[in-house]
């Protein structure tokens, strides 16, 4: 949002405040020209927490009412509760200019709760919503004019790097990086690497992150003895995860769900070769196994996949700098540019 904000004259923010205490992977604004509208944390995981959202719903819709009576541009994020609402306060402003960053996975196949797949339809849907511009990870086959394939970013162009005869050899150094949740599957990763090691391949795994899954994680390492090329660092700031990477020879996401997986999209611009379940727009990234490799979760088969691979180092460099030439088209001075065209 800080790229938003540099080309308007004022943010006005609607949204849920933090209470707790920013850490390293927290941003703050960078503006001092906004102003932020607090509304409440609602969700519908029990009764309670149900009957809570209903009371507060009104207030809520009206916080988000006022603020896009104001606003001459509207941008909504999605999928989420609150997001939700915003789908059905924007309805009331059709003649306003508006966007919608739908940061999951827009994949029309995918199984998903009814209130994602509620929002997309919504937002997609160009008869009932009007001058939306709705901004979705991966190529997709769409018919709505209102869907409109984007990206995200993380480094700017002056940081690229040209790889210089990229070595990729023993001990192969693998990377998670991201939060320690079953959503995530971390322990996937551990037992990947485990059973590399396992079958003769000389490796070390470092994982980046915090999460419900750490004590878990961490009592398996101990209890199978992996501690001594398995090792977890917790929340880190963005310089030791771009050292990290620079560092790393593959990437390892075997995540449930995804929007853009920023942290493949990351590695790839170091030459990292990243290994990520097919999901979302990951094939897409990867070229379908040119860029990356695809996982099976099967333990066995993509142990013996990967294995394979780590023979043939013509191969690994030339997906290495495919990875890599692709991530460089979508650095921050690209994604500015494409927000500017936006507004």
């Amino acid at each position: 949002m800080n790229l938003w904000a540099k080309h308007v004259d004022e943010l006005l923010v609607v949204a849920p405040v933090m209470d707790k205490v920013p850490t390293v992977i927290h941003a703050a604004y960078a503006t001092d020209r906004i102003a932020i509208s607090s509304i409440p944390s609602i969700s519908f995981i029990s009764v309670w927490q149900a009957l809570r959202a209903i009371i507060l719903f009104p207030v809520i819709w009206l916080k988000i009412f006022s603020a896009m009576r104001k606003a001459d541009h509207i941008h909504l994020r999605c999928p989420g509760t609150i997001g939700l609402i915003g789908c059905f306060v924007q309805l009331f402003f059709p003649k306003k200019s508006k966007t919608a960053k739908y940061a999951g996975n827009w994949d029309p196949n995918a199984k998903q709760p009814l209130s994602y797949r509620l929002q997309k339809w919504i937002l997609a849907n160009h008869r009932v919503t009007k001058n939306m511009k709705v901004l979705v990870y991966g190529d997709w086959k769409q018919k709505s004019p209102n869907v409109h394939s984007f990206f995200t970013a993380t480094y700017p162009a002056s940081m690229k790097e040209t790889l210089q005869n990229n070595s990729i050899s023993v001990p192969f150094k693998f990377l998670f990086v991201g939060s320690l949740t079953s959503g995530k599957r971390p322990l996937y990763a551990v037992q990947l690497v485990e059973k590399l090691h396992k079958n003769g391949v000389f490796c070390s795994l470092s994982l980046y992150g915090e999460g419900a899954e750490r004590e878990k994680i961490a009592a398996y390492l101990k209890d199978h003895h992996l501690t001594d090329f398995i090792t977890l660092h917790g929340n880190v700031n963005n310089e030791t995860v771009t050292a990290a990477y620079k560092e790393s020879d593959f990437l390892i996401l075997p995540s449930k769900s995804e929007g853009w997986p920023k942290v493949v999209a990351e590695a790839m611009f170091w030459g990292v070769i990243s290994i990520a379940t097919p999901i979302s727009c990951v094939p897409w990234m990867l070229e379908h196994g040119k860029r990356g490799i695809v996982l099976q979760l099967d333990l066995e088969a993509d142990t013996q996949k990967i294995t394979t691979l780590l023979t043939d180092k013509k191969i690994l460099q030339q997906m290495s700098k495919r990875a890599q030439d692709w991530s460089h088209m979508y650095t921050l001075d690209a994604f500015e540019n494409a927000i500017k065209k936006l507004l």
